[in-house]
């Protein structure tokens, strides 16, 4: 079942998911379910009530196996779907073998990286509610700015609710992501995330005087904050795994979940409170000192760094600055650049959109584009294309630098406290000097956009490898050790090309290398495959070892993630063959084209000893072979 079919026609993945479950005896004979690279792995209570029959017919299933006390349903590259069909029918599939646990078995690298990724598969399941709601926000401001509606009636007050409430609660989107990620309690996450945007607790932002049995609390705002919620969720994924290992089972359910609410949220209040407020009101009056002193270095400061604040929560720190500033003169200089770090991300996730080939990637950038630049929201930009991509955020930020220092040397400043964006222009006429204004945010939308379209960015579909004879596809060998028919593999869907064409590799080195330049779409945290795709559409499936998932990432070192773009060559994976042997799994690994239907045979198949970068096989085309007959 290829994967366009499972996109369009849900009811083939409908019927697929229903079938199996009733064909394994119903969810009541099931004791686990998990999955890994292409199978669904059930463990049967009753084997006797497996209608193995029913279950291999069904459509969608490649195959079926029974190894290492396990029932297993080959469905292919769309096992992912299917089992999360499954999952949502029953109370199965706890743990995939695809989604072990991210904060332990995550992307490898430095810590700049490490942050990025884990901020971005945190963020990846909200950026379409962001960048719908943002979307809405930006044409609720274009309405009134237009008078196309008035902002005083009910109407807009209902619409200006739908647009702002998740981002205004975006704590509680986090925890649950966030819960996931780190493998902590929802619902836990969830209570802890309450209580950041709980009515009074809000209210106390700002108070004096606040204390916590008589230790003082500096109250800050944590509406629509996001760092708090996720240092927060990664403690408290380590204090509940220590809270049931050490608490009696009788009691352990209920009483976790008090422990860890009374100890973790005024713990955010006493110290990630403060400390965030230190570091923040520090800032602000650091810049604010630089403005008076040398304007045009605040506002490359501010236009640079600004977006950076927000993704850490520091900006609350400059908004008594900004209204302190607004009081006295009736002008904040300090909000001028900030157009500039607003629009040069938009700007920026502009050029994404001129030039990705990745049609994902392209309608997310999209209403970003559109959101950034009317209503100056630019979460869905900064956490959906920008960040992940890494290089649009860097140019945003320098955008951002240079506008902003131009803005600010012309001396223009805001006479209102407004969201920076195009429609809120009109807050800076009227101050300082027109031309640099208009320099400034020129600056800041055209560099962003031209050094992302020009020098552009790790697109999944842009960085392609060379094709044979425009068509057939040359897989290099990634592994040193001896080449192997695909049907001496000890394991019978394997064998038998089930899931398609392909030649076995038995290492002799743990080293695992990329066959060509290709996108990373599956990185399986336990690290026992890997799946490639080339940039004409073919799907290449490395497997370490039979059964190896079971391991649990023991003796595997993952050195890519998933989205990430490999050239041929590049080390993808470490694992140790000594242990994994001695722990009683064959390490032999099959390398095979996993759309079959699209090359649907090969050709030279290599024999005997290889070293990585040699010749492999050629995956054949089906247009190749019908030029042939």
């Amino acid at each position: 079942m290829s994967r366009r079919k499972v996109n369009e026609n849900d009811g083939l993945l409908q019927d697929c998911k229903c079938a199996v479950l009733k064909g394994v005896g119903g969810e009541e004979n099931v004791q686990s379910l998990v999955h890994c690279a292409t199978r669904l792995r059930f463990v049967i209570k009753d084997d006797a009530k497996v209608d193995k029959v029913a279950v291999k017919a069904t459509p969608g299933v490649i195959a079926t196996a029974e190894a290492g006390g396990q029932y297993q349903v080959v469905i292919g590259n769309e096992v992912p779907e299917v089992f999360a069909e499954i999952t949502k029918i029953s109370k199965l599939g706890g743990t995939s073998a695809s989604d072990g646990r991210a904060a332990q078995d995550g992307p490898k690298g430095n810590l700049v990286n490490r942050f990025i990724a884990m901020i971005s598969a945190i963020f990846t399941p909200l950026v379409w509610a962001l960048a719908g709601t943002g979307l809405l926000k930006a044409f609720l401001a274009a309405a009134v700015t237009f008078a196309w509606i008035d902002n005083t009636t009910t109407t807009y007050t209902i619409l200006n609710a739908l647009s702002d409430a998740f981002i205004n609660f975006l704590p509680l989107a986090l925890a649950i992501t966030a819960a996931k990620y780190f493998n902590a309690s929802q619902f836990t996450s969830l209570a802890i995330a309450g209580s950041f945007v709980y009515p009074s607790i809000v209210a106390l932002n700002g108070v004096p005087g606040i204390t916590f049995f008589g230790i003082p609390v500096t109250m800050v705002s944590y509406v629509s904050s996001v760092i708090p919620i996720i240092v927060i969720v990664w403690l408290q994924s380590h204090g509940e795994r220590f809270l049931y290992a050490a608490l009696p089972a009788a009691i352990r359910r209920f009483v976790t979940p008090m422990i860890i609410v009374i100890i973790l949220v005024p713990l955010t209040f006493l110290v990630i409170g403060p400390l965030s407020n230190l570091i923040s009101t520090g800032l602000a009056g650091g810049i604010g000192w630089v403005f008076t002193v040398v304007p045009w270095l605040g506002g490359a400061i501010m236009g640079g760094l600004w977006q950076v604040f927000v993704i850490f929560g520091l900006h609350w720190g400059f908004v008594p600055l900004m209204t302190a500033e607004l009081q006295s003169t009736g002008l904040i200089y300090i909000t001028a650049p900030l157009f500039a770090a607003v629009l040069a991300q938009a700007a920026a996730v502009a050029g994404v959109w001129v030039r990705t080939r990745n049609s994902n990637l392209k309608s997310l950038a999209a209403p970003a584009t559109l959101s950034g630049f009317l209503a100056g929201i630019t979460e869905p930009a900064i956490y959906g294309v920008n960040l992940p991509l890494k290089r649009p955020f860097v140019f945003g930020i320098v955008g951002g630098v240079l506008g902003g220092a131009l803005i600010s040397a012309g001396g223009v400043a805001a006479n209102a406290f407004v969201l920076p964006s195009l429609l809120a222009l009109p807050a800076l006429f009227g101050t300082g000097n027109t031309v640099m204004l208009i320099l400034g945010l020129l600056v800041a939308i055209i560099v962003p956009f031209g050094l992302t379209v020009i020098l552009g960015f790790k697109d999944p579909v842009n960085e392609v490898a060379a094709v044979v004879d425009g068509t057939d596809l040359e897989v290099l060998s990634p592994l040193d050790g001896t080449a192997v028919a695909l049907s001496e593999v000890p394991d019978a869907v394997f064998a038998g090309g089930d899931l398609g064409k392909g030649v076995a590799i038995i290492p002799r080195v743990g080293a695992l290398y990329a066959p060509f330049d290709a996108l990373v779409v599956a990185a399986f945290p336990t690290g026992h495959a890997i799946g490639l795709q080339h940039a004409d559409g073919a799907d290449v499936l490395i497997h370490v070892g039979i059964d190896t998932v079971k391991l649990g990432g023991k003796y595997f070192s993952l050195k890519v993630e998933k989205g990430q773009q490999v050239k041929a060559g590049d080390l993808l994976l470490e694992f140790d063959i000594k242990a994994i042997t001695t722990a009683g799994y064959d390490i032999t690994t099959p390398v095979i084209i996993t759309n079959p239907k699209k090359y649907p045979t090969i050709g030279s198949p290599a024999a005997g000893p290889v070293a990585h970068g040699d010749p492999l096989f050629l995956a054949i085309a089906e247009e190749e072979l019908a030029t042939a007959k």
